[in-house]
């Protein structure tokens, strides 16, 4: 305990004195400077203001390649622009009297949608077979867009005259030990399957993801079938969701025509008596898993799927359009000699979810998805820390890059675009800090992932996490100092830290965290022997911390290149990708103060003289983990692909490293089955055994090389 005796005094040197303790009592002064300069706080008011530009209406939810997504960075640009960063959206970065918003701007390639071509076509045929004689020849041209519809990731290619077989679901689950296609040979067949999953509508039933359209159609492909056609759920086919031509950036085409066909057609296919039997089909399916007998009790007819003699010719053509993505990339030169050409990254995604579709957890499609938490809040967050480090940016000795990324909802796409083609060198950034969903602090519970990445990072948040709950009585009105050691003094005048030391009274004025040991007061004193001051240390946060780099948002791509990495976050809530996330619901002052503290990490790497040394993090269960048995230890791209499936990174003491597999690596062959994207290659990880050795084919540098791989079990 420290203490001071005085008489009359200021509330100003009063302060001061309280300052001097608590240096005393081990606060550094690099430390004491950023704690007690107000001007260099974060304003919860520009972050308000911030927040209800990029999650209004105007922008219509910022979905990458759209209007609004273009109005967000442009936003972005401007305050970079008018904080005086340098552009770093070109190769070259320049400090001129005016620079365009435009050259902030780093483009990235981006398919915004599909539209249907000239060359789409679809015919049904019937012709007499030794079963049925006597059945007249049909011919029926299908009509595109009333009768039927290619998918938006349907392969472009002609398939004449192509026998059907029924699939059931279409489903290959091998952990679930089920197989639609088991007792059917589909090989140079059309796959014709029925919507849904045995689960029937349960969003959370064990089928979920093999029931998903894009692992349809991989199992489709593993089973070499020559299409896969699926049957829309609704009546009137313009109303079924697969008839809206959607088209999502992961994976790249399906490898094979994927088309969905209206009720009525698809009942002529199968030979039943129009779309009524169909229902009948699939409502006996989802009771009983299907067996022959009971559909044919229940139908009354001898349903054995469509007969011999039933073809189709499927030509799809499906026309992929570009539009405009960019990440914006504003920089903040450092000044030291020694240390001006490592870079410090800062970054956050501004893109969202538009209007829904992929991704989107609202009950109904078509309404605006705001996204103020995700990720209006970090960029927010982003733009002020720009502001707070431009304002002392002759103190900075290392340099600092913002990136506002695009495309992070679409699979990371700018992040992975910008390591690929950095404004400065790769090499020579030291850390990346990431923010994504920072706006909803509550019970100042702050989630910081990537703490395993570098050895420095735990001391270095349980410092910056450290902070002061200040007591001001100046009159000493208070109780005497008699209080026992490590007891806080009476308290009938409070000022927070905040107030006495720069801080918004929010950011302190609360307890220590769970479980904190307790420390020492710092306790000033009059000559009356009444206590006048008393600064508690306290922690600013109740971290949550995570050791793995990898996660689900931009901070992956840089840790793949083996970087530190730090990702911030303040967790999920019922509001995440629907359209309620709404600026209303931010907690702007908690915004402030995890901004204000990302600063400060900013202030550690400042500090520093040697950069952050690069360690592999342990990996950590998270939200996106799957449900497979095995465990590679891959990091799959999630751009899109046609010609196999590259690998962002490889973890180390995985299956995967043991093989030779390392970053950069595009897989093109799995366990026997070829892989054009990620959707072939879960498809052959779904199947794979622990402890049994795989071949595993991939492409390095233009050459083709087999490697074998063993799967752990997942633990």
């Amino acid at each position: 305990m420290y203490s001071a005796n005085f008489t009359k005094i200021s509330r100003t040197v009063l302060v001061a004195l309280v300052a001097l303790c608590m240096a005393a009592s081990g606060v550094t002064a690099r430390q004491q400077q950023g704690k007690t300069a107000i001007r260099n706080s974060a304003d919860a008011e520009r972050l308000r203001a911030h927040i209800a530009y990029l999650a209004s209406d105007q922008l219509e939810g910022r979905k990458t390649g759209t209007r609004g997504a273009g109005l967000a960075a442009e936003y972005v640009a401007a305050e970079f622009a008018r904080l005086n960063l340098l552009p770093g959206g070109s190769a070259t970065e320049t400090r001129r009297d005016k620079v365009e918003p435009r050259e902030y701007m780093q483009a990235f390639p981006y398919i915004a949608g599909v539209e249907l071509g000239k060359g789409n076509l679809m015919t049904f045929t019937s012709r007499p077979t030794e079963a049925a004689p006597s059945s007249a020849p049909v011919a029926l041209d299908l009509r595109a867009g009333e009768d039927w519809l290619p998918l938006g990731f349907s392969a472009n290619a002609h398939v004449r005259n192509a026998p059907v077989a029924f699939v059931g679901y279409g489903i290959t689950a091998a952990d679930l030990n089920y197989d639609d296609y088991a007792a059917t040979d589909v090989a140079g067949k059309i796959a014709l399957a029925i919507g849904g999953t045995p689960d029937g509508d349960n969003p959370h039933g064990k089928f979920t993801r093999a029931g998903e359209m894009r692992f349809k159609a991989a199992a489709a492909r593993a089973a070499g079938a020559s299409a896969l056609v699926l049957i829309a759920r609704e009546d009137n086919f313009k109303d079924d969701k697969l008839a809206r031509l959607a088209f999502d950036n992961t994976g790249g085409d399906a490898g094979l025509p994927v088309v969905v066909v209206s009720r009525q057609a698809a009942a002529r296919i199968l030979g039943l008596g129009g779309a009524p039997q169909l229902a009948v089909l699939e409502k006996t399916m989802l009771e009983g898993g299907a067996p022959a007998q009971r559909i044919k009790a229940n139908l009354n007819t001898d349903f054995q799927g469509p007969r011999r003699g039933v073809a189709l010719i499927i030509s799809t053509d499906v026309v992929r359009r570009s539009a405009p993505a960019a990440n914006v990339v504003g920089i903040l030169r450092g000044t030291d000699p020694k240390l001006k050409d490592e870079v410090i990254v800062v970054g956050a995604h501004y893109d969202h979810l538009g209007h829904g579709g992929q991704g989107s957890l609202a009950s109904r499609e078509g309404e605006i998805h705001h996204g103020a938490d995700d990720n209006a809040s970090g960029t927010a967050a982003l733009i002020e820390l720009a502001r707070l480090l431009s304002a002392e940016r002759d103190k900075l000795r290392r340099t600092v890059v913002f990136i506002a990324f695009g495309g992070e909802e679409e699979g990371l796409l700018g992040s992975s675009h910008y390591v690929a083609h950095p404004s400065l060198p790769v090499e020579q950034t030291v850390a990346m800090l990431n923010m994504d969903m920072v706006g909803r602090l509550k019970d100042d519970t702050l989630v910081i992932g990537g703490v395993g990445t570098a050895t420095q990072w735990r001391p270095w948040l349980e410092r910056t996490n450290r902070t002061f709950k200040v007591t001001v009585d100046p009159m000493g009105t208070g109780t005497r100092n008699s209080q026992p050691a490590g007891q806080p003094a009476g308290q009938p005048v409070s000022q927070t830290s905040g107030q006495t030391s720069g801080r918004p009274a929010s950011a302190s004025a609360h307890a220590p965290a769970a479980g904190t040991k307790a420390e020492t007061p710092v306790v000033v004193t009059g000559s009356n022997g009444r206590v006048v001051a008393t600064a508690v240390p306290v922690q600013r946060f109740t971290l949550r911390l995570n050791e793995d780099g990898f996660g689900p948002s931009d901070h992956s791509s840089f840790y793949a290149k083996r970087l530190p990495v730090l990702f911030f976050f303040t967790g999920t809530h019922e509001d995440y990708h629907k359209p309620s996330d709404t600026a209303e619901r931010i907690n702007y002052e908690g915004l402030a103060r995890v901004a204000d503290f990302v600063r400060e990490l900013v202030g550690e790497l400042q500090s520093s003289d040697a950069r952050p040394t690069f360690t592999v993090a342990k990996t950590e269960t998270n939200a996106r983990s799957t449900g497979f048995r095995v465990y590679l230890g891959t990091i799959p791209s999630y751009g899109e692909t046609t010609d196999g499936l590259k690998l962002d990174g490889v973890r180390e003491g995985s299956p995967a490293e043991s093989a030779g597999l390392k970053a950069g690596d595009l897989i093109v062959r799995l366990a026997g089955r070829d892989v054009r994207n990620v959707y072939d290659y879960t498809q052959a990880l779904s199947e794979m055994k622990a402890g049994q050795p795989y071949e595993v084919e991939v492409v390095r540098d233009t050459q083709r090389m087999t490697l074998k791989i063993t799967p752990a079990a997942r633990k």
